[in-house]
């Protein structure tokens, strides 16, 4: 790398060359630094993350983390882990150096999360603390098995949050037949709960069924994929897991429902979604 001042603007410019992952040769630079020293500072966060050096910031480091994983994943499934991190572990961490946290580190940081207050006056719930203090453990467990970071400060720092939320309430089917007898004058939300109860489908395999979905002949629904909003865009994903791809058989009086609903959707085509909530 070299660094030169560029007398025209009086700042500073760093060019530097690397070899990238297919051993090609390339060069590039960054113009505009207002001292020699910022530009030799970042010159060397550069060479750091390009070698892979664990002397490199945290926020660097989710380049590579960023880089290793996020084809590997489903869209949606990155947008959460992208989300906790730039706006829970980045502020915080950053410009922290990767062999440099320290349980001691991240016990400050969890006391932050703990005493994190919204303008209602709520903490976060316990689960999400979990939800976020597994997302800083996947990445220092990634710098480990991949970077060779010595150790998770995490480890040692301990859990923070609670695994498993309050046990869910779930409605008795007599609860349930008062609430469907509620919506009869609210057709498609009627036909859409009674799916979801009676097939125990989720929300979003509902919204992405089509009419191919159903064997009305048979009585049956195939679940194959699921509806997403990510990032203000409809998405047609496949199911959260793999187990979750099934075929359900529907009650008879579900069938003729279901049967009766599709035929009163004028236009509707086989690869329709049948269900579109504002």
């Amino acid at each position: 790398m070299s660094v030169y001042k560029d007398n025209k603007t009086n700042t500073w410019r760093v060019i530097y060359r690397y070899t990238d992952w297919t051993g090609e040769q390339k060069q590039s630079s960054r113009r505009g630094f207002a001292s020699k020293h910022e530009a030799q500072a970042w010159e060397r966060e550069q060479m750091n993350k390009v070698t892979a050096d664990l002397d490199m910031t945290f926020a660097s480091f989710v380049e590579h983390y960023t880089e290793d994983l996020k084809t590997r994943l489903k869209e949606n499934t990155w947008s959460t882990k992208d989300h906790i991190i730039r706006t829970k572990l980045i502020p915080y961490f950053g410009k922290l150096k990767m062999c440099a946290v320290t349980p001691q580190i991240v016990m400050t940081w969890q006391n932050e999360m703990l005493r994190f207050r919204d303008k209602d006056g709520k903490p976060y719930s316990p689960v999400y603390l979990r939800t976020v203090q597994n997302q800083l453990t996947a990445i220092f467990n990634h710098a480990m098995k991949y970077y060779n970071l010595r150790e998770n400060p995490c480890r040692k720092a301990g859990p923070l949050g609670k695994k498993k939320s309050r046990e869910m309430l779930f409605w008795t089917k007599e609860e349930y037949l008062k609430f469907a007898d509620a919506m009869m004058d609210k057709p498609k939300s009627f036909y859409a709960f009674e799916l979801l109860y009676w097939c125990g489908m989720r929300e979003g395999e509902l919204l992405a069924l089509t009419p191919s979905d159903f064997d009305l002949e048979k009585g049956t629904v195939t679940i194959s994929k699921s509806y997403q909003r990510i990032h203000g865009e409809d998405k047609i994903t496949t199911p959260k897991t793999e187990k979750s791809n099934r075929t359900i058989t529907m009650p008879d009086f579900l069938t003729e429902e279901v049967e009766e609903y599709i035929d009163s959707l004028d236009g509707i085509g086989k690869k329709d979604r049948i269900f579109n909530f504002p």
